[in-house]
């Protein structure tokens, strides 16, 4: 049963950016990762990032023999383009870490759980790219790895790096790399911007994931995130001085509103790659090995719960690809109203759920409620909601539900009501 609940809609502050404020952690981020379980009510969670957004053919066949082996043999992708395994039993640790070892998909336990990236999925695909997103991916993710302080960073702390076309800039991105044309980028951060050459883009978002972390250790809030920074102490001067203490050339720069792009539709990206989305966001572990069945030269996870099948030979292959993937489940098709449809896990997975979401959630009929994201919820947490605007499918009791509809700046307000 579906119940309409009164619409809410405003603009969002900031050109949808969010808002400095204030905040107190009293606890450590308890983020699941590939070495810190999450128990779930069906076993243990555990969620893999991916820094560039790519896996090989060998990496995610990889992922699905260990959904198999030890999981429920399917695979979750998270709005961050994260990758989850479930119903991991309690004393599996050890073996899902060699196996992720063994495919490269860990190459530093100590900080697994900070490698917080998302990319722009097309990057190199079709033409629009104003920079190479996925190279800036690569090289923050090594520097990343490559200093003991970025393990003070949360399993929340999320960086965007965006080709230019605006796709992953409004993903609520502490920091946010975009590229401009002429061999330039801006770094974002707390509605600051900075211009710095397209080659010191990535040391550049470290700096300033280093300010943050400066910042919140003197406001002594715990900060896990730069929404969560007092109101007022703004990260200007500490961005500024760590660029300098980089060796980078960096000028203040407006904080304009980003360009916006919608996600890859399905369907072919060019003559040598495929776009295609998971219902819902989850899969089995044989549609994961359909998307890396040979020839294919690599497998892009999207922060749209997507995938892109890149390094196809050609055309003819390309649309061999697509009908398979269609064939195994996948939306292939721009307009299917699949595509608006999120969820939460929801019951059996979740204790704190009301009801079985997945198997409950289907597009919404309402015309006024058409061209917005729809996501299904167990609880008021709503775990994995979109950005922007949104229509709030929220369980009430088992099989009932309420509707609103949720705008970025309701979001914010709600979520300072609730510190």
């Amino acid at each position: 049963m579906l119940a309409a609940m009164p619409p809410s809609r405003s603009k969002p502050r900031n050109g949808g950016e969010t808002h400095i404020r204030d905040r107190v952690r009293d606890r450590a981020d308890a983020c699941p990762g590939a070495l810190r379980l999450h128990r779930a009510d069906d076993g243990g969670l555990a969620r893999l990032r991916l820094p560039t957004g790519v896996l090989t053919p060998r990496q995610a066949d990889a992922l699905a023999d260990a959904a198999d082996r030890l999981g429920d043999g399917r695979i979750g992708i998270t709005s961050r383009g994260n990758i989850d395994l479930r119903g991991l039993p309690d004393d599996c640790g050890s073996t899902l870490a060699d196996l992720l070892g063994e495919a490269g998909l860990l190459p530093s336990a100590a900080h697994e759980r900070v490698r917080n990236v998302v990319v722009s999925p097309l990057c190199g695909l079709d033409g629009r790219a104003l920079g190479d997103a996925l190279a800036w991916a690569r090289e923050l993710d090594a520097l990343l790895c490559a200093h003991t302080w970025t393990t003070g960073l949360s399993g929340r702390f999320l960086f965007a790096v965006d080709d230019g076309r605006g796709d992953v800039v409004g993903l609520g991105g502490d920091v946010t790399l975009l590229a401009e044309s002429g061999g330039r980028a801006l770094v974002r951060i707390g509605g600051l911007a900075w211009r710095v050459a397209a080659q010191d883009a990535p040391p550049a978002a470290l700096a300033a994931a280093e300010a943050f972390l400066t910042v919140a250790r003197e406001s002594g809030t715990g900060a896990w995130r730069v929404a969560d920074l007092p109101g007022g102490r703004f990260v200007e001067a500490a961005v500024t001085e760590r660029l300098a203490g980089a060796g980078v050339a960096a000028s203040p720069a407006r904080a304009d509103a980003p360009p916006v792009a919608a996600p890859p539709e399905p369907g072919l990206v060019g003559d040598r790659a495929v776009s295609v989305a998971a219902p819902l966001g989850r899969v089995s572990s044989g549609q994961l090995r359909a998307l890396a069945a040979e020839p294919a030269g690599e497998v892009r996870v999207t922060p749209w719960r997507g995938f892109v099948v890149a390094g196809l030979p050609g055309r003819a292959a390309a649309e061999e690809r697509l009908a398979a993937l269609h064939d195994a489940g996948y939306l292939t098709r721009p307009g299917s109203p699949w595509l608006a449809v999120t969820a939460c896990t929801g019951r059996p997975g979740c204790g704190k759920a009301l009801a079985d979401v997945r198997a409950d959630a289907r597009p919404l009929d309402d015309a006024a409620l058409r061209g917005l994201p729809a996501h299904w919820s167990g609880c008021d947490r709503r775990c994995g909601h979109p950005q922007g605007d949104w229509v709030d499918v929220l369980a009430t009791g088992d099989g009932a539900y309420g509707i609103t509809v949720r705008t970025a700046r309701r979001d914010n307000d709600d979520a300072q009501a609730q510190r």
